[in-house]
């Protein structure tokens, strides 16, 4: 399995980059996988979403709605995609377990038309 490092933290990944052990994640395992991401720097407001999130999913064991998740947090209706570009993105900075396949067909983005 994959083992990304970050300030002297070994942090196991599975296949897709999603945290093997739930329990490991904290700020600094955030940060890391957001520069996995290609994400240089969580702000404050990506922090609010990938909270919130994680706070969800420890009370529900599912993903969130995408807009209410940007309503609890007071911001604009689609401020995971803005913030993130790719909501599952957000799902592994937070360190949560890969969605279901369900779950992802919902997150891809929508397709043009012809």
């Amino acid at each position: 399995m994959p083992v990304i490092e970050y300030q002297g933290e070994q942090i196991e990944l599975d296949e897709d980059g999603f945290l093997v052990n739930y329990k490991d994640w904290n700020e600094n395992v955030a940060r890391a996988l957001a520069e996995k991401e290609g994400i240089e720097e969580l702000t404050p407001q990506m922090m609010d979403v990938i909270r919130f999130m994680r706070d969800y999913y420890e009370n529900y064991r599912s993903f969130p709605i995408l807009s209410s998740v940007c309503r609890n947090v007071h911001q604009p209706g689609d401020c995971v995609r803005e913030e993130f570009i790719d909501p599952v993105a957000a799902w592994r900075i937070a360190g949560l377990p890969k969605p279901v396949e369900e779950v992802l067909a919902y997150l891809a983005p929508p397709r043009e038309t012809a």
